[in-house]
């Protein structure tokens, strides 16, 4: 599967929005959740292939040669239309994602695997709790639209600066907290230590960096005695790990996390 760029915006200073469209995506279908994610792969320098190509073919290939994967949330999904929209971190010239949407331009093709996804806002719950990085923002955009009108819902979310910050609208009761990136890297642990939680049931979803997430479960389980079942935590990425680093020692990490509380 693949699409091609119709659209390219630069949202902030590290987020730039990629729409896609295109008889590539002929079958694409998300909606169930609100943190459905793609999976997108990027022939390497060099390769002897382009997109679209075959994924059982280039499989055979070298390790060298074959797509690096990278995992992106689905921002959103326009079925009529067949539009799908990606927001992607960028830092500079690090990493392949984020300067590919740098650089990217309408007509543009990007192979893509996927939706996967596991998370929707239990429109049950009293209150809500969404916390995380750039990263999470896509979700935490798509679940905000999710949370039933007039019920609270609380966002903590951490970027470089106020430049940093975007738009976030919902039909619930929204009480939005933005976390300037520090010297402290405890920063969005310390902003919800101070929240003070309403009465009732949570759904809480916290997701972004994996040590930070990890202390915010703890705190979420230990000291607030959130409910397993009422969490949804991940860790999108680790700060000095790539993403395939990080998944081939993901496993291992998550076993490690459901330990601590």
């Amino acid at each position: 599967m693949y699409g091609r760029v119709e659209h390219v915006e630069q949202l902030t200073p590290q987020l730039v929005r990629v729409v896609l469209g295109g008889e590539g995506l002929a079958g694409f279908s998300a909606g169930r959740f609100t943190d459905h994610y793609v999976k997108l792969q990027f022939p390497p320098p060099g390769a002897p292939y382009s997109v679209p190509f075959d994924a059982a073919a280039v499989r055979e290939l070298p390790r060298d040669q074959q797509p690096v994967q990278r995992t992106y949330t689905v921002r959103d999904w326009d079925a009529a239309a067949g539009r799908l929209t990606l927001d992607f971190v960028v830092h500079g010239d690090t990493g392949v994602a984020g300067p590919w949407a740098r650089a990217a331009r309408p007509g543009d093709l990007l192979a893509l695997r996927g939706p996967g996804g596991a998370f929707a806002p239990d429109p049950e719950a009293d209150w809500h709790l969404m916390v995380g990085d750039e990263s999470a923002l896509p979700a935490i955009a798509v679940s905000l639209a999710r949370v039933p009108a007039g019920v609270p819902v609380h966002v903590v979310a951490e970027v470089d600066g106020p430049e940093g910050e975007i738009a976030l609208e919902s039909p619930g009761a929204l009480h939005l907290t933005w976390v300037h990136r520090g010297d402290d890297p405890d920063a969005l642990l310390r902003a919800v230590e101070k929240l003070e939680f309403p009465a009732g049931r949570v759904c809480a979803f916290v997701h972004g960096e994996a040590v930070a997430t990890r202390a915010l479960r703890r705190h979420l389980l230990g000291e607030r005695g959130v409910p397993r079942p009422d969490l949804s935590v991940s860790g999108y990425w680790r700060r000095t790990f790539t993403e395939d680093g990080w998944q081939s020692s993901k496993h291992e990490w998550n076993a490690a996390v459901e330990q601590d509380v």
